[in-house]
């Protein structure tokens, strides 16, 4: 059969047009297929494609738990290879929610937690921006992961669940002491400001609740808050910050 295959010129390892190989396609959910291909000595278990993406890279992507554990069982595996934006496995497993691959990922003394892409986002902050609030509490629980990192942009992964509306993140990350729930990115916009600019009643609500959160905090081009949030006509969260706001003169004239 081998000799078959040389003379018809198949190759269980040739790639595509894209540098993708059969093992890069099975590894998108097809276990049986993986096993196949991995007992083959012809086959390279952790080949990059053009953007350089591995099949454990699309098993982390897409959450195939069996296939990633298969990957991770082979020693030419590199189980934190980054494609050419910077993401390595555990990036795309948290920016798309798999717990189950998180955790595989997580036990792996050779996968950095806190990997930054090439525009400085970590898993934590994919997992945020995404509103998994599962995959945050399992990195949440690692010492170290840097709760209150900085994209190259200057938000956090607050600001990213903030302006999501993911109340439920929200939460778990203001609940960190080391987390600045006024902190702003390089164009001076704050948790405040993107959740009021997209009308995130539930997450306002929760930064107003903080005495170290600004109301009337001001980005680039003097934007606050209040002006987002009347650019997006969001009644509730425009009540919101003016009786913050009425709240605190008041307590300035009677001090």
């Amino acid at each position: 059969m081998k000799l078959l295959l040389a003379n018809r010129g198949i190759r269980p390892d040739s790639k595509d047009n894209c540098g993708r190989t059969p093992l890069s396609y099975a590894a998108d959910g097809h276990e049986a297929v993986v096993r196949l291909l991995l007992d083959r000595q012809d086959v390279e278990a952790d080949c990059k494609d053009n953007e350089g993406l591995t099949p454990l890279s699309y098993a982390a992507r897409g959450g195939h738990e069996a296939v990633v554990m298969l990957l991770l069982d082979r020693q030419d595996v590199q189980a934190d290879s980054k494609n050419n934006d910077g993401l390595s496995p555990i990036s795309w497993a948290a920016g798309g929610g798999h717990e189950a691959v998180v955790r595989l990922l997580l036990d792996r003394q050779d996968v950095e937690v806190d990997s930054k892409d090439n525009l400085g986002r970590t898993p934590l902050l994919y997992a945020a921006w995404r509103g998994h609030e599962a995959v945050v509490r399992l990195l949440l629980d690692r010492r170290d992961v840097e709760v209150d990192s900085k994209a190259n942009w200057g938000q956090t992964p607050l600001s990213f669940a903030a302006g999501g509306g993911h109340e439920a993140v929200v939460r778990l990350l203001l609940d960190r002491q080391e987390v600045e729930a006024d902190s702003k990115d390089n164009s001076g916009r704050t948790p405040l400001l993107y959740a009021a600019w997209r009308g995130h009643e539930a997450v306002v609500r929760l930064l107003l609740d903080r005495r170290d959160v600004e109301v009337d905090s001001k980005a680039n081009w003097d934007r606050t808050p209040l002006s987002c949030a009347s650019e997006g006509g969001h009644e509730t969260v425009i009540r919101l910050l003016l009786d913050r706001q009425d709240l605190e003169a008041e307590l300035r004239n009677n001090c």
